[in-house]
């Protein structure tokens, strides 16, 4: 994984698929627009997605929201965030607290 620090020029745009936030919320009780808010985290852990083998480039967003650390799967469309999944998972808790010794 390669990890990248960014600082935004100005706030964040997102999109998202409303049938993907759906089956997101159903089975990982997160909504795509609580997960906007791990983008707002100034310690959040950027890294590609490297094993992601389609022509478009993957990445992960991990920081905190509503007192846990969230993943967020996304991509960059046309200058905006397109989030396409989100959770608490123990991987990217470790990653994030790795990254922010």
């Amino acid at each position: 994984m390669v990890y990248y620090t960014y600082a935004w020029r100005e706030e964040p745009s997102f999109e998202w698929d409303d049938l993907k936030d759906s089956a997101n919320r159903a089975k990982h009780g997160v909504s795509f627009g609580l997960a906007q808010a791990a983008f707002l985290d100034p310690r959040r852990v950027i890294a590609e997605d490297l094993g992601h083998s389609s022509g478009e480039r993957r990445y992960f967003c991990f920081g905190t929201v509503a007192g846990g650390i969230m993943t967020v799967r996304f991509t960059y469309r046309a200058g905006r965030i397109r989030i396409f999944g989100a959770g608490y998972w123990r991987k990217g808790k470790r990653i994030y607290e790795q990254q922010n010794r």
